[in-house]
């Protein structure tokens, strides 16, 4: 039985995580610590309730800052739960800061002589914008782990252009398993604001590169003025960008307060299009079935705008309206792959922890390194190559 450290801080994190918890702990023990990245209720709380995941067991309750700041006070305050907890693996999912203060923790981490491995599920992503935080946080933290779980073959061949190839595997995109789970229990949560207007487009807009300059966020303001209703869950960080600029929505745009995941995806479901500048958002709209633009020049998901289903329009004045005018982009009869993978990624990740943490102790016993449990035979076997893709 493994012990394993699970740190999340943020939406995209909760989502992820739910189908590895439930998987994980039919046979492990599991503590999950929030970082507090997110944490009003309805960007944190709400989501474990959604999710029907236990709470965490700690909450280092960071909050908002600068990255320095964040980061910072992270790796202050989650080294002691480490120390404290004596995991045998840490798992860290993403690219948020949280990723990268858990892994850099645990990278130096040494608990009774010994060190914990470190997994990184949604391993091998790349926008190739080194302007972004987000590109920064998810190279270091593949370059610190022990395993790179990667979600798409495309990843595999990031991570081995890097010199990663011998600790990552392919083990399909975890956010389908969530989608599969929550599509099955999301219709009554449909609001009345979206029954009451057949044909609206979602949006959703949170990057510091469009909400935090706000010249950017009054260029998106007038993308979403369009012949539709825009559902528009607004972000705390948007939001507060609006209160100090005085910069407003068009009439045709309803603000709402943020909502949970099963609101959100049955908003997905439901929507003509969805317009957002959210990695998350732009693969559940895929999962959905519905045309995506999205507001920024580029994308870590290059498979779905590969397909015809997502558009960048980050750099085209007027893009937002020109996509929905476009009637073949929003012909949702078009071809739609499945590049990543078939629901079943969290078995998978399980499987692929077990091995690594078989690995490690056989190692780490080699080693004459002290170890709270009788090391195991190394896994069999050379990792999953991206040709060698779990079946579709």
């Amino acid at each position: 039985m493994m012990r394993v450290l699970t740190v999340v801080g943020a939406r995209p994190q909760f989502v992820k995580a739910a189908p590895v918890t439930r998987a994980l702990r039919e046979r492990h023990q599991e503590a999950i610590v929030h970082t507090g990245q997110h944490y009003d209720d309805a960007m944190s709380a709400a989501f474990f309730r959604d999710l029907q995941i236990p709470a965490p067991d700690v909450n280092l309750e960071v909050g908002s800052g600068s990255h320095a700041v964040m980061t910072a006070e992270m790796l202050r305050r989650i080294e002691p739960i480490m120390l404290k907890g004596k995991p045998d693996g840490i798992l860290v999912y993403g690219d948020t800061n949280s990723t990268l203060a858990a892994a850099l923790a645990a990278a130096k981490l040494v608990v009774d002589g010994r060190r914990p491995w470190l997994a990184h599920v949604e391993a091998g992503l790349r926008s190739f914008n080194p302007l972004m935080p987000e590109e920064r946080n998810r190279i270091v933290a593949d370059h610190l782990a022990d395993l790179c779980l990667a979600p798409t073959e495309t990843a595999m061949r990031h991570l081995s252009r890097e010199g990663l190839a011998d600790r990552a595997e392919l083990v399909g995109d975890v956010m389908v398993d969530a989608h599969l789970w929550a599509s099955q229990r999301a219709e009554d949560q449909l609001p009345e604001l979206a029954r009451a207007n057949p044909g609206y487009v979602l949006a959703t807009l949170h990057r510091a590169e469009n909400v935090d300059r706000p010249e950017m966020l009054a260029r998106w303001m007038r993308e979403l003025a369009v012949d539709r209703r825009v559902i528009f869950p607004l972000h705390p960080r948007t939001r507060q960008t609006m209160k100090r600029t005085g910069i407003s929505a068009p009439p045709n745009v309803t603000i709402t307060d943020p909502v949970g995941y099963l609101t959100m995806v049955a908003l997905e479901d439901h929507a003509h299009a969805i317009a957002t500048d959210s990695g998350g958002v732009q693969k559940e709209a895929y999962l959905s079935g519905v045309p995506c633009i999205t507001l920024r020049t580029e994308t870590e998901w290059t498979e779905t705008v590969e397909a015809g289903w997502n558009r960048l329009i980050g750099d085209v004045p007027g893009g937002l309206a020109a996509a929905l005018a476009d009637s073949a982009f929003m012909d949702r009869t078009r071809p739609r792959p499945a590049p990543y993978g078939d629901g079943r990624a969290a078995g998978r990740i399980v499987a692929a922890l077990e091995a690594l943490d078989a690995r490690h102790r056989a190692a780490q016993a080699q080693r004459g390194e002290e170890s709270p449990r009788q090391a195991a035979a190394p896994a069999p076997g050379p990792r999953r190559a991206a040709s060698e893709a779990p079946a579709r």
